[in-house]
């Protein structure tokens, strides 16, 4: 045969030693360097009825947090950023608070600090919000 034919023989004769390899390669899945412990969310009943409270955490092999996500989101109250009112993460390699849409970089002094500062806001807010309603 010629033209086409030959020339599609010859590129997957070519590249044939490229997945030998690669199968050899990634015979083993890599161990993950961190795995999520803590997942919860929780749907809010009234007076704020619908809203959440998120927790995510992942930890590294010696039981320390490397990745976190905390919010308080009522679509209610606040219309962006996913309805997100209060947060705090380190996505993006960066400790930041997120509030009623606007991001600012925080300092972390480890996660159980940082938990018991997202509840004291998280009651502030609250006082406020119950406060508007009456």
């Amino acid at each position: 045969m010629t033209g086409r034919h030959k020339s599609l023989f010859l590129v997957s004769r070519d590249i044939s030693h490229l997945i030998c390899y690669d199968s050899i390669v990634s015979k083993r899945p890599p161990k993950p360097l961190s795995a999520k412990v803590l997942d919860e969310e929780i749907v809010l009943s009234r007076p704020r009825r619908g809203a959440k409270l998120r927790e995510e955490v992942w930890e590294d092999k010696n039981g320390t947090v490397v990745k976190y996500n905390l919010a308080y989101i009522n679509h209610v109250v606040c219309r962006v950023d996913n309805g997100r009112v209060l947060g705090y993460d380190n996505n993006h390699d960066q400790h930041h608070q997120h509030f009623m849409g606007n991001v600012e970089p925080v300092e972390f002094n480890g996660y159980e600090p940082l938990v018991r500062r997202f509840r004291a806001e998280l009651k502030k807010l609250w006082r406020k919000e119950n406060e508007g309603a009456s």
